[in-house]
Formats: structure tokens, C-alpha cells, sequence
């Protein structure tokens, strides 16, 4: 039988990380791709960093900065009681930081698509930019920002190495999918692990299924008759 636990926590991670990333690499995303800012490569870096380093790395750098000693780690102490390294909240923070390039890359190259004429067209019309993101922007770039989505919820559902560093293992609390495969495996158990490995395995194929389907266009697959 399928370990539920593991597989219901993951899944209350993804969708928290999700709704996290939206709130924060939208607004990043947008800059990024409309910023004049002659530095901005530096923040972009910034954010591409979890595609480079190793897991542990940055899962060593994150716990240090949320630890007791830090203060951030001492902050969230005098106002909860505990600290946030081995928490949910703690997994749900480096989960985010990990999963932020795949959220913000699809988003800022789907946002520098867009015909910069009508984006000075609706200010010109005195539309506000808030506005004008939700009206023009957001609709026209709509596939980037479901790949952004489908991408962050997918990885953060794989995730392993800054998952164990920051989460460590606590059945119910941190322990996830990957972490409880990892486990069954340790414990010779690979009829469990099997099962857990196979679901996650398909859950990924049909998300970028999905994503694939959502983002063809008519004319790449069809070509146009006259």
C-alpha cells in the first residue's frame, strides 16, 4: 500500500509554494522583462542560482540563514516559540527560493514577447500600469505564466537534497515523497519505493504533458492552406 502521508505533505508543499511563487515572481518577472536598469543581469543571477548550485549548497546556506543564530531565525522564534529549520514553514521558505527560476524565466520571457507598442498605447489612453498588466499583459503572455506554474509545482514535488538539509525528516511534518522513496530504498524496501517512484513518475510526465499541449501553437504542428 502507498504511504498517503508523504504523498498528501508533498503535495500541501507544492501548492503552498505555488501560490508563494505567484505573489513573488510575477512582480519579478514583470521588471525583469521591462526594466531598463543597465544592472539587472545581477538580480537575474540572482534568481538562475538554484539552477547551478548544488542542492546541498544551497540547502546548507538556507538553513544557516534561518537558524536560531541568524536574524531571521530569531525573529521567527520571538514571535512562534520554535524555530523555523525543521518545520513546514521552514521547508515551505527553502522550497520557494528553489523553485523561484522556474517560475520567474518562463514568466519574464513570455513578458518580453509582448509588442511594447501596445503596452505605450494603453498608457497613452491614461490606463494605469497596474491595469495594463491585467488587461494586456497577462492575457497575451498567459502560456509563460502556466509554464511558470506547472514547472514550480512539478519540481517542487521532486525535490530531495534542500528538502533533507532544511527538513530533514519528520514523518508528518517534513517528510516528503522524495525523502520517503529515499527512505524505502535505505530500507531495502523497494517494492514501496516502486510504487511511491512510479506515481511521482507519471504525475511529472502528465504535468509536462499538459504544459507541452497548452503551449503548442496550430501552425507549428499544421501548415496554413490557403
Amino acid at each position: 500500500m502507498l504511504a498517503w502521508g508523504p504523498i498528501f505533505l508533498t503535495l500541501r508543499l507544492a501548492l503552498v509554494v505555488c501560490c508563494v511563487l505567484i505573489l513573488i515572481g510575477m512582480p519579478l518577472a514583470s521588471w525583469l522583462s521591462f526594466t531598463t536598469w543597465r544592472w539587472k543581469f545581477l538580480i537575474e543571477s540572482v534568481v538562475a542560482l538554484p539552477l547551478v548550485l548544488p542542492p546541498t549548497v544551497l540547502g546548507f546556506y538556507i538553513l544557516v540563514a534561518l537558524g536560531s543564530q541568524s536574524p531571521i531565525g530569531r525573529w521567527y522564534r520571538m514571535l512562534s516559540g520554535h524555530g523555523l529549520p525543521f518545520t513546514f514553514a521552514g521547508l515551505a521558505i527553502a522550497s520557494v527560493i528553489y523553485s523561484l527560476p522556474f517560475m520567474v524565466q518562463p514568466m519574464t520571457a513570455a513578458f518580453g514577447q509582448i509588442d511594447r507598442n501596445l503596452i505605450d498605447a494603453s498608457s497613452i489612453l491614461g490606463a494605469s500600469r497596474l491595469r495594463t498588466f491585467f488587461r494586456i499583459v497577462l492575457p497575451l503572455s498567459l502560456s509563460g505564466v502556466v509554464t511558470g506554474i506547472v514547472l514550480s509545482f512539478a519540481h517542487t514535488l521532486g525535490e530531495f537534497g534542500v528538502v533533507l538539509m532544511v527538513g530533514g525528516n519528520i514523518p508528518g511534518a517534513t517528510e516528503t515523497i522524495s525523502i520517503a522513496i529515499y527512505d524505502n530504498v535505505q530500507a531495502l524496501n523497494y517494492a514501496a519505493a516502486n510504487r511511491m517512484a512510479l506515481l511521482l513518475l507519471a504525475f511529472s510526465f502528465i504535468t509536462l504533458s499538459l504544459t507541452y499541449a497548452l503551449n503548442r501553437r496550430v501552425w507549428d504542428v499544421w501548415p496554413l492552406h490557403r
